[in-house]
C-alpha cells in the first residue's frame, strides 16, 4: 500500500509492535478526551485563502534560536525510540538531519547524547527531566552541550506522571534489551515491573516534584545553553517563563499524557503567543497530523512546530526510511498549503489567513 499521508503510519505501526509497545506511543491520559482535542481542534480552524498571487516560487525557511532550517517542522522528543526500531534514534538524527530541521532527543532515549551526536551533523536540541538527584542533572546537561546539543528544552508539565491507564493494564516497563542510556552506569535505580506502570514507579522515584521556576535561573548557572520551557498552555505562565529567562515557549500537553481535560495547544497557542508580545519565540508541539496543521499553527502566531507520535509510528513501520517519508509528507502539504492560500513566504502566513471560533463574526464592507 502506497502511503500518502502521515497518520496512515499509525496502522501499520499498530500491526508491527508489540501491544504494549503501540499503547505506550499511542495513549494520552485517563479518559484521553484532550487526545482527542488535539486533533479535533484542528479541524474547527478554516483557512481565508488569498487568490491571484504569484506563488511560483514558496520559500519555507526560518531560523530557530539562531540557526537555520529548511522548514518550521520540527521533531519533538519522544522516549525509547528502539522500541520501535532497532536503529531508535539514532535514525531518526539521521533523518531529520537530512531534512534539514532541528531533532530534539528524550532524556529518556534509548540511546545516548554521544551516540545520537556520532551520526553525523546535524541541530539537536535536548529535552531535559530534572531528577532529585541535581548531580545528574549538571552531567547530563554538560555531556549534551559537549556533544553539540544546541538547547535544552526543559519539561515543566511532569512532577508526576499522568494516568495513562493502558500502561497501567499492560504492566508497562521498557523491554529488557533496552535502557536509559543517558543514565547508564548511574546508581539511579531501574525501570522495574510495578503492580501498575513501571514507568509511573520510577518517575515518582526519580523525578525532582519541587521543580520551581527558580530551577530555570539554576539551569542557566550550569549552561550556556538556551532554555526552551516546554509545556506551558497560559497566558500567566507564559510571561513568568520570559521573566525567569526562558529564550522560547513550547506550547505543549505532553501529547496529551498528563493532565486530561485541557485545551488542544492550537486552541492554547494564541493565549501564549499574546503574552509573549513577541519577546520569544512561541513553538507549538501536539496534534499535528498535516501540512494545514503547521500553516494554521504559524497563523496564530508559533515560529514552528514540533512532531511526536508521527515520527515514532513511521519508525516502526519503515525505519529511517520512514520518518523521512514523514518530514517531507509534512513539509510538501505545507508548501501547498502556502501556495493555494496565496503565501510565498513564511512572514506573509497571517492571522487574516484563518478564521476559528472564538474569533468575532467579521462585517462584511457595504457596496
Amino acid at each position: 500500500m502506497e502511503i500518502t499521508n502521515v497518520t496512515e503510519y499509525d496502522a501499520i505501526a499498530k500491526q508491527k509492535l508489540p501491544k504494549m509497545a503501540y499503547d505506550y506511543y499511542a495513549s494520552g491520559a485517563e479518559d484521553q478526551w484532550t487526545l482527542q482535542e488535539n486533533r479535533n481542534a484542528f479541524a474547527r480552524i478554516l483557512f481565508r485563502p488569498r487568490i491571484l498571487i504569484d506563488v511560483s516560487k514558496i520559500d519555507m525557511a526560518t531560523t530557530v534560536l539562531g540557526f537555520k532550517i529548511s522548514m518550521p517542522i520540527m521533531v519533538a522528543p519522544t522516549a525509547f525510540q528502539k522500541m520501535a526500531h532497532p536503529d531508535g534514534e539514532y535514525a531518526t538524527a539521521r533523518a531529520a538531519s537530512a531534512a534539514g530541521t532541528i531533532m530534539t532527543l528524550s532524556s529518556w532515549a534509548t540511546s545516548s547524547v554521544e551516540e545520537v551526536a556520532s551520526t553525523g551533523p546535524g541541530i539537536r536540541f535536548f529535552q531535559l527531566y530534572v531528577y532529585k538527584n541535581r548531580k545528574v542533572v549538571e552531567q547530563l546537561v554538560r555531556r549534551a552541550e559537549k556533544a553539540g546539543f544546541k538547547a535544552i528544552a526543559l519539561t515543566v508539565d511532569t512532577p508526576r506522571l499522568g494516568r495513562r491507564e493502558s500502561d497501567i493494564k499492560n504492566r508497562f516497563t521498557l523491554p529488557p534489551n533496552l535502557t536509559l542510556k543517558n543514565f547508564e552506569g548511574l546508581d539511579l535505580g531501574k525501570m522495574d515491573e510495578a503492580n501498575d506502570s513501571g514507568l509511573a514507579s520510577y518517575v515518582a522515584g526519580q523525578i525532582d516534584r519541587t521543580l520551581s521556576w527558580k530551577d530555570i535561573q539554576w539551569l542557566q548557572t550550569i549552561t550556556n545553553l538556551p532554555i526552551l520551557v516546554k509545556g506551558v498552555i497560559t497566558g500567566e505562565d507564559a510571561r513568568i517563563a520570559i521573566q525567569a529567562g526562558a529564550a522560547g515557549i513550547i506550547v505543549s500537553n505532553h501529547g496529551a499524557r498528563q493532565l486530561d481535560y485541557v485545551p488542544a495547544t492550537i486552541s492554547a497557542l494564541e493565549e501564549v503567543v499574546k503574552a509573549t508580545q513577541g519577546r520569544v519565540p512561541v513553538f507549538l508541539d501536539g496534534g499535528v497530523r498535516r501540512g494545514t496543521d503547521v500553516f494554521k499553527a504559524l497563523a496564530l502566531g508559533a515560529s514552528g512546530i514540533f512532531i511526536g507520535r508521527p515520527v515514532v509510528f513511521a519508525l516502526a513501520a519503515e525505519g529511517e526510511a520512514g520518518v523521512r517519508k514523514v518530514l517531507q509528507m509534512l513539509r510538501d502539504e505545507f508548501e501547498l498549503t502556502m501556495a493555494l492560500s496565496g503565501c510565498r513566504s513564511l512572514s506573509e502566513i497571517t492571522r487574516n489567513h484563518i478564521v476559528t471560533e472564538w474569533d468575532t463574526p467579521r462585517h462584511l464592507p457595504r457596496l
